[in-house]
């Protein structure tokens, strides 16, 4: 069982592991990053993989049944792809009723409420198993106050959408516990809180609480405890730049990690808008959260290099920390130690 039990964060979810993961009929890995997002961060609460087609993209683990899942000791079923609109086909319903039915949580992470599904209520009451929608609120946040909290932040902030901020934020916090730091990974997107088992989805907080949502998922805290955020959006990006700004607010950051990927030469999807010059992207990112922390630091830079070859992936880490003087790394390939000698000040 994973539990959100995490003091000052109000949004809980309880999510009942291990996870019978749900691929659908996604037809390659973009299509169900959320299931690989959870299958690479937690795959100890991973059982196994349910997809409708022998088409579907695979994650490499056991294809299952709901009802061979729930035998097998898993908890919930978790919807790990997410269609555009972020609504649950039609065709999903018999699948979530089965799931159901046997016993099993259904774990959605997107717009559409489970219980708006049709059947999925009912079935729900009469089996005692529980729908769980980890993005819609639960409940109301406070505006913000902009009140300096204890303990210590760092916040991966990008220069566009889908390129490693949660990845690195997830590296970080491991690289930080793992050298005995006291760090908490802190989910604002709905695979993060399927990973941690707690957090809040931001991009589903009405605008004027984003801040507030904020302050609540990472408060006071020792001296000693780094809160480590998952960052949403970017803000160069036309659709999305609200959430991030008031993220970055909100979460008051000592440190922030900016997030690249090399090979884009425009925000995904928006030819007409080039991605950001990495030394305007810092400065931008630098002055907006002065706001709330005269005192933030760019700590590091985090290169997505998947699309570059070996040799192309060190001579733009090796330029890249050159120009803007501070530790440049791709968390999957990359150990952390110049990031983490900077933020600790070893």
């Amino acid at each position: 069982m994973k539990t959100s039990a995490v003091q000052g964060v109000t949004a809980s979810v309880r999510l009942r592991t291990p996870y019978l993961l749900f691929v659908g009929d996604a037809p390659s890995a973009p299509y169900a990053k959320t299931a690989f997002g959870i299958r690479d961060w937690a795959p100890d609460d991973c059982l196994g993989q349910m997809r409708l087609t022998g088409s579907a993209v695979d994650l490499g683990l056991p294809d299952m049944s709901p009802e061979f899942a729930a035998a097998a000791g898993a908890g919930s079923l978790v919807i790990g792809v997410a269609p555009v609109g972020g609504k649950i086909p039609p065709e999903w319903t018999s699948t979530l009723r089965r799931a159901l039915a046997a016993g099993l949580d259904v774990v959605s992470g997107m717009h559409t409420s489970l219980a708006e599904v049709d059947g999925l209520a009912e079935v729900a009451s009469r089996t005692g198993s529980a729908l769980i929608d980890v993005r819609l609120p639960q409940h109301q946040y406070p505006v913000a106050t902009g009140r300096r909290r204890g303990g210590k932040r760092l916040l991966t902030v990008g220069t566009d959408c889908a390129l490693g901020k949660k990845y690195t934020a997830l590296a970080v916090a491991r690289a930080l516990q793992e050298r005995g730091v006291p760090a908490t990974f802190r989910a604002t997107g709905q695979t993060g809180i399927m990973i941690a088992g707690s957090g809040i989805a931001m991009d589903a907080i009405v605008s004027d609480f984003v801040a507030g949502a904020a302050e609540a998922l990472s408060p006071d805290a020792p001296a000693d405890h780094w809160d480590v955020i998952e960052g949403q959006g970017s803000l160069f990006h036309p659709s999305y730049a609200a959430v991030t700004l008031g993220l970055l607010h909100g979460s008051q950051p000592d440190e922030l990690v900016l997030c690249h990927d090399p090979t884009r030469t425009h925000i995904k999807a928006l030819p007409d808008f080039p991605t950001p010059d990495l030394r305007v992207a810092a400065d931008r990112y630098l002055e907006a959260a002065r706001l709330t922390n005269p005192d933030v630091r760019l700590a590091g830079v985090s290169l997505n290099t998947s699309g570059l070859d070996a040799e192309e992936c060190e001579r733009v880490l090796k330029e890249t920390a050159e120009r803007l003087d501070v530790p440049c790394f791709d968390p999957m390939k990359n150990a952390l130690d110049g990031l983490l000698a900077r933020v600790l000040g070893a």
